[in-house]
């Protein structure tokens, strides 16, 4: 019994946090000026951060495990700190070809697959692959 109570004061810490989180981002997003001044681009990019947020925060609403939550706010932390430094709210793109990680002998294409993966950003891991 008080292994649940541990898990459900972690789940509920992670709830406020997250809420905070999702406050912040939506802060954020009505007090996003874009690079250009322009108010059209102000205001497509304002959309964009508050519908990003409100897709991803709703995708990833049913989770549960500790992990998977901390890696998620991980994601968040990174996409805004990097949006608020380069004063862009997009992902930032990762250039890296379909078949452009080295391989070892005898792997096929699952490894390739693993590898890109393993190789995708913090701040990319809830985008699929295009």
């Amino acid at each position: 019994m008080l292994y649940c109570v541990w898990c459900s004061q972690v789940v509920q810490m992670s709830r406020s946090d997250v809420l905070s989180l999702y406050r912040r981002v939506l802060r954020i997003a009505r007090s996003w000026t874009a690079q250009s001044a322009l108010s059209h681009d102000t205001d497509t990019e304002r959309k964009y951060i508050a519908q990003e947020a409100r897709t991803l925060f709703r995708q990833n609403q049913q989770i549960t495990d500790p992990e998977s939550i901390k890696r998620c706010i991980e994601e968040c932390e990174a996409r805004i700190e990097i949006g608020l430094h380069y004063r862009n709210p997009y992902p930032r793109p990762t250039y890296l070809p379909p078949m452009g990680l080295a391989t070892q002998k005898g792997r096929k294409l699952r490894a390739q697959e693993r590898l890109r993966k393993q190789a995708k950003p913090v701040y990319l891991q809830s985008h699929d692959e295009t």
